[in-house]
């Protein structure tokens, strides 16, 4: 599965989670929190978006990320690791 597959499915995991954002056209800088996105929903949407991929991971494994495109990339990577 390339990045962008991995960047769409995760923008799918937001708006299911968070249907506010249903029309909003996400750039991969954005953050979840800057979209009012909060951490409960924050963590639904990554442990959704894991397992709509078949990634058995801990979500503290991405950790890291500072907006949607790096999240997007940090499970792309463990994807294809």
């Amino acid at each position: 599965m390339g990045p962008e597959a991995v960047f769409a499915t995760l923008l799918v995991q937001i708006r299911d989670v968070v249907p506010e954002l249903g029309g909003h056209a996400f750039a991969r800088t954005e953050s979840m929190a800057d979209l009012g996105v909060n951490s409960i929903e924050r963590s639904e949407v990554l442990l959704l978006t894991l397992d709509a991929l078949g990634l058995k991971m801990s979500p503290v494994a991405f950790h890291g990320a500072r907006n949607i495109g790096e999240l997007s990339d940090l499970i792309h990577a463990k994807l294809a690791a």
